[in-house]
């Protein structure tokens, strides 16, 4: 939300309750109650999952606005003299709220009553507006002796905010509890901690976001905010980074920067220090403002609790703590930095233990687990990582194939220790051999797929360019064209030959690989075929740089336990048969497609809308290995996983390849920004259909589909029409 003066704001909403806090007003407030998504959440809450409140969005019912949009009592710019009372015994809210009508004449000895609701655990929050010189203590009082019930004896200051919750929940709302008029805003006794700050003189947003949320992605790219002893070292920092983004203009800087309860005259001094400083720009700013529109909203602005040790520095989604059962125990021996490839790289060789299994997915279309997974990071930074996970998962595989591999030794050394003119015996039945050389020929792969009986072939390639093996011949591009076929279903492919040696065969491809690169070979490798199709079909995955001088990072210990605690997953993988039915898998189909087509809506990026749509088959796929994994189990860690497995292969395509996928698409050879941006929120509250070509134009965009775009965002209830050319915002998550 850009401020607007003209806006009567009466709160302010955020995102979580870590994020940025912004003014809102009543129809800001109203929407967000109605979104479907926040009656899902609260009804999960209140069957027991208590670990997603902490991403319910929040609303401040004692201040109407904050300085910066920092939710702290020392930033409190609009307080109100206004306090919400809990009373935390379940199912007494409607109960409370008779008797306060009872007693209403038409207020409570001197108190309106705003809002009555129903808390995400059902307790009970009552919103009063308080009567000049009644305290607190004295409001619980009165609301004890009126209700019958005890209210939380905990009094929360004028930074308090409470959890979100739908429409439905609401009791009473009054008419009063949207006017923010002067008259309403308290001093809080006289006391000079909520005096306003002055006016902001400079802009607080850039490039359409708020400043706010800049600083509060700088702080979780670079360990947290700062505690009591460093905090002056790392407001340093903060202003040697920010000042790019804030013409380096100490009065802006000092307008936009937290205080941490510093004094002026001390935050002059640590921002005129770093204003000395030579200018050089700062790269990591550039990071933060291209990516911020990249990331999910609990992602971007949620808790640091929420944020998993193993997110990188570019913005990658952070990999969730509580896991499916197989990966968390995959990763276990694994460090940190490592997990979230591992997490990725494991599902070509869970898949390839699939013998005949289907799954339906929402476009009626039956797939098998096809994976393929490419490993994109710099030279040195640990790529091997994946191996040992991989050795123990494909251990029985292995076993089995070496024994049909000495039966078809056997064969050879028999088959050519006989002259040319003596009877041979025919080649072995049932040479069933899935781990395959990644070097092998093509008709070595057409052979071997053959005689596969229908299961999956398996490589794994320390090199993206071994596959050229398979290319047909010196100029041959076939080896792509294996990588699509792989991930179609019901694909043919094979050779005629007219040599009675030679290889005669037409197979429908099942083939799982894992591969390793560095970004600027993968990125070469696949030049040439961006349109094609090979990305697309690929899971992607990476590690992130680190620091120099860091510690090596140390595993752990791939023992006898790993495998025991491994064999019952592969069990249930091997015994798996036939067409096999999540619905939760199938659910959460439909709903990340929604959500890739939304963003792909706001953000006006076909690269993406393309690239989602296989991803999402992807992600799919891995629900349900997870699924039988879990001995046919759904769980809240299984779709977290899923979520983010999708979120972060999209944001690896986006960041190696969207930039020249675009440019091919485009007939450009270079484009200036990385990824899609959400046009919505570069716009102002009210804007123009000219301001929506300007914002067409600055990225990239012609003008001709503006008109498109404004339709479909009218449809999709982002913005209300005021005239034929004017209209503003309504949805305040864009």
């Amino acid at each position: 939300m850009v401020e607007n003066e003209h806006r009567n704001y009466f709160t302010c909403i955020g995102r979580g309750h870590g994020a940025p806090c912004l003014p809102a007003s009543r129809e800001y407030w109203e929407i967000m109650r109605r979104e479907p998504w926040l009656a899902d959440m609260c009804s999960r809450i209140e069957k027991g999952d208590d670990e997603l409140k902490h991403r319910l969005p929040v609303w401040t019912p004692s201040c109407a606005e904050f300085k910066n949009n920092h939710r702290a009592a020392a930033d409190a710019l609009k307080p109100l003299n206004r306090l919400m009372i809990d009373f935390d015994e379940k199912g007494h809210t409607t109960e409370i709220f008779e008797k306060l009508k009872d007693a209403a004449q038409p207020d409570i000895r001197g108190m309106w009553v705003l809002l009555v609701e129903e808390s995400a655990r059902r307790g009970t929050h009552v919103l009063v507006e308080l009567p000049a010189g009644m305290d607190a203590d004295t409001a619980q009082q009165i609301m004890k002796e009126v209700t019958g019930f005890e209210p939380d004896k905990q009094v929360k200051g004028i930074d308090r905010c409470i959890y979100m919750v739908p429409e439905d929940h609401t009791r009473f709302v009054s008419e009063r509890l949207f006017e923010a008029s002067p008259t309403s805003l308290g001093k809080q006794g006289g006391s000079d901690a909520f005096a306003s700050g002055g006016e902001n003189k400079y802009p607080q947003e850039f490039s359409g976001i708020p400043y706010s949320e800049i600083i509060a992605e700088y702080w979780r790219r670079t360990g947290g905010e700062p505690p009591i002893g460093k905090r002056n070292t790392r407001l340093h920092q903060l202003a040697v980074n920010l000042r790019a983004i804030c013409d380096d203009n100490e009065e802006w800087l000092l307008q936009v920067m937290p205080r941490f309860e510093l004094k002026e005259q001390e935050m002059r001094s640590i921002i005129h220090s770093a204003c000395k400083e030579p200018t050089k720009g700062s790269k990591l700013m550039d990071k933060i403002v291209r990516e911020i529109p990249l990331l999910p909203p609990e992602e971007g602005a949620g808790e640091a609790e929420d944020i998993s040790p193993s997110a990188d520095d570019k913005g990658m989604p952070p990999m969730p703590h509580r896991l499916p059962p197989i990966v968390k125990l995959l990763t276990s021996k694994t460090p940190d930095i490592y997990k979230p490839a591992v997490a990725h790289a494991i599902f070509p060789s869970l898949g390839a233990h699939l013998w005949k299994v289907r799954f339906k997915y929402i476009d009626n279309v039956m797939h098998e687990a096809t994976f393929m997974n490419v490993l994109m990071a710099g030279t040195g930074a640990g790529k091997d990582c994946i191996s040992q996970p991989i050795n123990h998962i494909m251990a029985d595989i292995r076993k089995r194939d070496a024994e049909n591999l000495k039966r078809e030794a056997e064969w050879k050394k028999e088959v050519n220790s006989k002259g040319s003119n003596k009877d041979k015996r025919q080649r072995p039945e049932g040479l069933v051999i899935q781990e395959v050389d990644p070097d092998m020929t093509n008709p070595a792969f057409v052979m071997r797929m053959a005689e596969a009986d229908e299961h999956f072939l398996y490589t794994k390639m320390n090199e993206i360019d071994q596959f050229d093996a398979l290319r047909g011949s010196a100029h041959g591009s076939q080896q792509f064209q294996i990588m699509c076929l792989a991930f179609d279903p019901d694909n043919r492919y094979g050779q005629t030959r007219v040599g009675t040696q030679s290889v005669t065969e037409k197979v429908c491809i099942r083939f799982n690989w894992n591969a390793a690169t560095t970004i600027q070979k993968g990125q070469r490798y696949f030049r040439n075929v961006l349109t094609d199709g090979p990305i697309s079909r690929i899971n992607f995955c990476t590690i992130p740089e680190r620091e120099i001088g860091a510690d090596m990072p140390v595993y752990g210990t791939y023992d006898s336990e790993f495998d025991e605690e491994l064999r019952p997953y592969i069990d249930r993988l091997c015994r798996a048969a036939g067409v096999v039915d999540c619905p939760q898998a199938f659910r959460l189909a439909k709903k990340l497609k929604d959500e890739c087509a939304e963003f792909a809506r706001l953000s006006q990026s076909r690269v993406y809308e393309n690239l989602s749509f296989r991803a999402n088959v992807i992600a799919y796929l891995k629900a349900c290995v997870l699924y039988i994994c879990n001995d046919y189990r759904w769980s809240k860690e299984i779709e977290e996983f899923v979520r983010w497995s999708l979120q972060y292969d999209l944001h690896c395509k986006m960041t190696f390849f969207g930039e020249a996928i675009d440019s091919v698409n485009r007939g450009a050879e270079e484009k200036q920004r990385r990824g899609p941006r959400n046009l919505l929120s570069l716009l102002p509250d009210e804007f123009t259909t000219h301001d929506a070509e300007l914002i067409r134009q600055a990225n990239g965009m012609d003008t001709r589909g503006t008109r498109n775009m404004l339709s479909q965002w009218v449809h999709r209830g982002y913005i209300l029409q005021m005239t034929d050319d004017s209209f503003k915002k309504l949805n305040i998550k864009h």
